[in-house]
């Protein structure tokens, strides 16, 4: 299994082409090799600092790789072209969007429905480029909805368009009070990518803590997820709480260093 970056966790370091150089560098130094795009600062609005071309000349430079990005839902569903000419240029394998949008989820579970098949389309478009799509997960779609208490986490896996797979998010699995491991069973050959997060507790607040460093079962979740195929993960941490965000990156390449890791 290959290790990535989720740049998200270091979002308020890549704002100008300068950070993003700097900080590609700095994670370079750490060990890592491969970035998932996302989050980035001088790469976003109309006329980003760092384009497509310009971002795979840096990370060429850096002899770094960013094989996985968020993008927005509007961008992968009404410009598709656009999207798949942004990862054919950067070099990406995976399409992944980061939740669903909100006209979506204000309709319960037939919105989760909706937005299944609505992703048929670009997921065919993506298929005939070789890329792959995934949804990330949060907590919220394992709540208990209607009348027979279904999660719309459920409906959306059992909706059975093809193509349509998941990045999963292990801190927010158990935040939800999901059984991970049992989860990363149901969606086997669907998981090509995952996000690795850990859960600490401080006093009595839960908090996203460094691979490792938290309370999650670690050997048991790598072996769940060789078993369903998942072949890229990228270490994310939304908050460090004031700890050096590369700190908390450095310590989790370590200890995953230390796990034994499926084999691609």
């Amino acid at each position: 299994m290959r290790i990535a970056v989720q740049l998200f966790t270091i979002r308020d370091f890549t704002k100008s082409r300068k950070e993003f150089v700097d900080s590609l560098g700095k994670l370079k130094e750490i060990g890592y090799r491969e970035v998932q795009l996302s989050a980035v600062g001088c790469m976003s609005g109309e006329s980003p600092e760092v384009d497509a071309l310009d971002c795979r000349a840096i990370l060429h430079d850096l002899e770094m790789a960013a094989p996985l990005t968020h993008r927005p839902w509007e961008e992968i569903k009404f410009r598709t072209d656009e999207c798949i000419e942004f990862h054919k240029t950067i070099g990406a394998e995976l399409v992944a969007v980061g939740s669903i949008p909100g006209v979506y989820r204000n309709e319960g579970l037939d919105g989760y429905r909706r937005f299944v098949d609505d992703c048929a389309e670009p997921i065919d478009q993506f298929k005939a480029a070789v890329l792959k799509f995934a949804y990330h997960n949060h907590s919220f779609e394992f709540e208990r909805m209607g009348p027979s208490g279904e999660r719309p986490f459920d409906v959306m896996r059992d909706q059975r368009v093809e193509g349509f797979n998941f990045e999963i998010d292990t801190y927010w699995v158990v935040h939800a009070g999901v059984d991970l491991v049992s989860l990363m069973e149901s969606l086997s050959g669907r998981l090509p990518m995952v996000h690795f997060k850990d859960k600490s507790v401080f006093g009595n607040e839960p908090r996203m803590a460094p691979v490792g460093e938290g309370n999650l079962n670690w050997d048991q979740i790598v072996a769940a997820f060789k078993s369903a195929g998942t072949v890229l993960a990228a270490v994310e941490q939304d908050d460090c709480y004031g700890r050096d965000p590369f700190d908390c990156l450095r310590s989790s390449l370590q200890f995953l260093q230390r796990v034994e890791l499926p084999s691609r």
